[in-house]
């Protein structure tokens, strides 16, 4: 099944547009001064309460993860073990853990800190974020459900020797190189005011955090790969706005920046700004979110109108200038499991209204849609979509709210319908579980959506050793998911980042490209902040 997955995600991954080049010999020292674009403040700076892209652009270099994303090979890696063997049932993995990786208060890492940040991830009293994925393990779901203190699963051999039961025949290493599963120090932790004093393994460690401004790391010295990181310092700077962004970069006081719309075609057009762009097609499914519990959202008819109702391929050429592919489903173009037969909603307004009459609202609704200021899936895009709908005789009111907060309104269902940009790979079962009937809301079911026929195919996906039935079985339930229309299907993102000339190392990462890891990247001597 990986091979399919690589080869798939080879064809869309990276663009090639400016790919940035490697040097022969990397500078030590200096400062890269990285933006964080997403909102005006950091949620949280420790991992497992966070899945806010913004606040894991700190914490890749803060932190590490058992598994990495290799960008250069598309493909997965060991981070915090050395080998990993596999029982012929494809469900038991053991680790050979390493054992020169050090936490910043200088103690090593073991086996016990994987298992004890597993266990604390699976606290059900706290609605961790990571619970999605550690929720694989075999007994994670009896501590999530307060059944069990430990997770049977989970088996100490020795000090650098780990055995993990699984639950499905796939890959652990998609779901543990997210963030959010960061091996932490218990006792680091358990002091108290861990967010505000965060402790990980990474190539950086926490100097210092101005709210509203920025967050500073410095070399950590113990980092376990040998010469690295080459710099001494970074800083986060908050940076919400797109034209500050703009100016900032122009005038060389930032040495990266995500480019919205607006700044991409202008960016491309520029002879010097276009030789320091990095593009990749991220694993990002923009979508509308509709609540059930919200009696029109209830009835599929009426989700499907929005979707007939919003001509969606103009929103992306006109207001989001090109920098995004038409979503027709959840899953993302690079995914094996994505059906190409498949052809999104068209636009048509006359069937989106039979429908709505069919489903009782022959003269539409009223709904409040929550939004926040993000350029690319948020106000903008909500005010475009407005007058779409309101020829349908559906009333879209927007409710704004601070990117910062938007996860946790989602986590809590705190909304009738939400826009927002979601997480739809690399792992297409770890992805789809999340409509799965038996998935809760606080594990990523934000939509409470339930469908026997998608469960059984996603449980026969989980056990089936042979990739192709496995992939035709994900198809399927994909394929219901269009049929059901949970979301209105947006688009999957065009991820842009620009650099400055004296910048290398930066990574083409799919699963979003600002996630950087530090150790590789270095700066030359014509940086102004050396």
């Amino acid at each position: 099944m990986r091979k399919l997955v690589w080869s798939a995600m080879a064809a869309f991954a990276l663009l090639g547009v400016g790919a940035v080049e490697a040097q022969q010999t990397p500078r030590k020292g200096g400062t890269i001064r990285m933006t964080a674009p997403y909102a005006a403040s950091f949620g949280s700076l420790d991992p497992h309460v966070t899945p806010r892209a913004q606040d894991e652009i700190v914490g890749k270099a803060l932190n590490r993860t058992l598994y990495a994303w290799d960008s250069a090979n598309n493909k997965l890696a060991l981070e915090l073990a050395t080998s990993a063997s596999v029982s012929p049932d494809g469900l038991v993995h053991t680790y050979k853990l390493r054992d020169d990786a050090y936490f910043h208060n200088g103690r090593k890492m073991t086996a016990d800190d994987i298992i004890w940040s597993f266990t604390r991830i699976m606290d059900g009293s706290k609605g961790y974020p990571g619970a999605r994925y550690v929720r694989l393990i075999k007994g994670a779901i009896a501590v999530e459900k307060g059944e069990a203190k430990e997770i049977s699963g989970l088996k100490k051999i020795d000090d650098f020797t780990l055995e993990m039961t699984i639950t499905d025949v796939t890959d652990p290493g998609f779901s543990f190189f997210d963030g959010t599963t960061a091996i932490l120090p218990k006792e680091e932790v358990e002091k108290g005011n861990f967010a505000n004093n965060p402790v990980g393994l990474g190539p950086f460690k926490f100097k210092e955090h101005i709210p509203g401004s920025r967050v500073v790391l410095e070399r950590f010295d113990k980092f376990y790969k040998p010469g690295k990181p080459y710099m001494d310092r970074i800083v986060v700077v908050l940076m919400a706005e797109a034209a500050a962004r703009d100016v900032a970069f122009r005038n060389k006081e930032i040495d990266t920046s995500i480019l919205g719309p607006a700044q991409y075609v202008a960016y491309r057009a520029d002879p010097n700004l276009s030789k320091g762009i990095l593009e990749v097609a991220e694993m990002f499914t923009r979508s509308m979110r509709m609540n059930p519990s919200f009696k029109p959202f209830a009835d599929k008819r009426v989700r499907q109108a929005i979707n007939y109702a919003i001509d969606t391929d103009l929103i992306i050429k006109r207001l989001v200038k090109d920098k995004a592919y038409r979503a027709v489903s959840w899953l993302p173009l690079s995914s094996p499991s994505f059906d190409k037969a498949v052809k999104p909603y068209a636009f048509d307004p006359e069937k989106a209204k039979k429908l709505l009459a069919e489903a009782g609202y022959p003269n539409g609704f009223e709904f409040e849609w929550t939004t926040s200021q993000n350029e690319s899936w948020g106000l903008p895009i909500v005010e475009a979509v407005i007058p779409m709908l309101d020829k349908v005789g559906i009333k879209a009111k927007p409710k704004l709210v601070e990117v910062t907060v938007l996860t946790d309104i989602i986590i809590k269902g705190d909304f009738q319908a939400v826009i927002s940009s979601s997480l739809t790979g690399p792992d297409s079962l770890a992805q789809l579980k999340c409509f799965h009937s038996a998935t809760p809301r606080t594990a990523c079911n934000y939509v409470d959506f339930k469908n026997p026929a998608f469960d059984k195919l996603i449980d026969e996906a989980g056990k089936t050793t042979d990739s192709a039935k496995r992939n035709d079985l994900l198809r399927q339930a994909n394929n219901i998911l269009y049929e059901e229309a949970p979301v209105w299907f947006f688009n999957y993102n065009k991820a842009v980042l620009a650099y400055q000339p004296w910048v290398h190392g930066l990574q083409a990462n799919p699963t979003e490209i600002t996630h950087q890891y530090a150790e590789d990247i270095w700066i030359d001597d014509k940086s102004p902040a050396k």
